[in-house]
């Protein structure tokens, strides 16, 4: 029996609030907070017949630390779950540690504006120090772990599923199928089909920020960084089909990379299609993807945002995507003295998706990982305090939760590899 708040009620939020709701034995109580009051009681509404959980709804400005503190303080709740915007991470977590809350979130801290000299300065120095030049990483969390520590809090980070899911597989991997794990490759395939020309399967301003960065991957102790898109392989994923994947930097890599330092090279892949590319690689070219504000008849516009607006909500997206998605890992290592590999990963279907919950898998396979996540806070499976993301908990119950609740693990002990 817990009180639980989740800041956000986006797509991501919605799945999560969702599968909370199945669970009414653990979210006896769910307060839904955001921006936009009224899409938070919309949900309510709409889940509140078909459950026992009790329901509330509360208006928060997350950017404010001073707001989050003022709800956690009046809703009382024993943990706090921020699946909103990345850019809020840290004044969430503040109010977290001065409420005396457990913390949760799906993504990495990244700013929003990186124009900003006294954030520019710090990033400038990590770019030459770590050799990747992303705008997210772990840094600014990490900073957190021994306040949350001596508070005798846990603050979850990440906890979708890449990164989530994909270093749960990681522990899950060193704990049960080697003894010494010498690669690791994140493989992230969505074969789904929206129709639209162009769209992103979540925030466009997080999605492009992403995929326009420099890629990077780590070898042999440090970071090797490419130019965006710039290494691209083709891999036939299990129920999807051949794809192109490209790599590209991404946050668990940081995190496996401290916590597997045996590993000889991490990498992450992603998919894409031509079309795709194209519009992406035009819009940057044209400045579409810049966080620098410009005038633009007398107002300030941030380019990336004005094209946010333009482009579909990924939460509409559900009803008319189609295809699967393929998530998970290829480990190469010893076990017993011997050469092996291994294959563990995740196939989920987006009209399933929205059939059950009314979004598209990409939603989907964050959402059920949060709430899961969730789940191994609040009934103790885990309860080490600081500041820690996912791999440095037991694997087996979130795995577990995860089979039980819509993303079974499959595996592979002959995979195909990735050169």
């Amino acid at each position: 029996m817990s009180r639980v708040l989740i800041i956000g009620c986006g797509g991501v939020a919605s799945v999560a609030i969702h599968k909370c709701c199945q669970v009414p034995e653990v979210f006896s109580e769910i307060c839904i907070a955001s921006r936009t009051k009224s899409k938070c009681d919309k949900l309510a509404e709409e889940l509140a017949p078909k459950t026992a959980t009790k329901i509330t709804t509360a208006q928060v400005d997350a950017d404010k630390v001073e707001e989050v503190v003022a709800l956690i303080r009046e809703y009382k709740p024993d943990l706090v779950m921020n699946i909103a915007l990345p850019y809020q991470d840290l004044t969430i977590m503040d109010a977290c540690l001065e409420c005396g809350v457990n913390y949760m979130d799906t993504a990495n801290y990244e700013p929003e504006n990186t124009d900003d000299p006294e954030w520019r300065a710090i990033y400038e120095k990590r770019c030459k120090e770590k050799g990747f030049s992303a705008y997210f990483d772990y840094s600014w969390q990490w900073a957190y772990a021994e306040k949350f520590e001596k508070a005798g809090l846990t603050a979850l980070l990440g906890s979708g599923f890449d990164p989530g899911v994909t270093q749960a597989y990681c522990a899950y991997a060193k704990k049960h199928e080697f003894d010494t794990i010498d690669t690791i490759d994140i493989l992230d395939c969505n074969g789904g089909d929206h129709g639209y020309a162009f769209a992103t399967n979540f925030n466009p301003e997080i999605n492009l920020r992403e995929v326009s960065a420099p890629g990077s991957y780590w070898e042999d102790g440090h970071w090797v960084e490419i130019p965006a898109m710039s290494i691209k392989r083709e891999y036939h994923f299990d129920q999807v089909g051949q794809k192109d994947m490209y790599l590209l930097h991404h946050e668990e890599i940081e995190s496996l990379a401290k916590n597997i330092p045996e590993a000889k090279r991490i990498r992450f892949f992603m998919t894409f299609g031509q079309s795709y590319l194209d519009h992406m690689r035009c819009l940057e070219d044209v400045g579409m993807l810049s966080t620098t504000p410009i005038l633009y008849e007398g107002k300030e516009i941030v380019p990336i945002q004005f094209l946010k607006a333009l482009l579909p909500d990924p939460a509409s997206l559900g009803p008319r995507t189609k295809g699967k998605t393929n998530i998970g890992c290829i480990f190469t290592g010893k076990k017993d003295g011997k050469e092996k590999t291994y294959y563990i990963y995740n196939v989920c279907d987006h009209q399933e998706c929205y059939q059950e919950v009314g979004s598209q898998a990409i939603s989907y396979t964050t959402g059920v990982p949060a709430m899961c996540g969730a789940l191994m806070l609040l009934t103790g499976k885990w309860t080490t305090k600081g500041v820690h993301t996912v791999e440095e908990f037991d694997p087996d119950p979130y795995l577990d939760a995860l089979d039980k609740y819509g993303l079974p693990r499959r595996e592979s002990h002959s995979p195909a590899l990735v050169d």
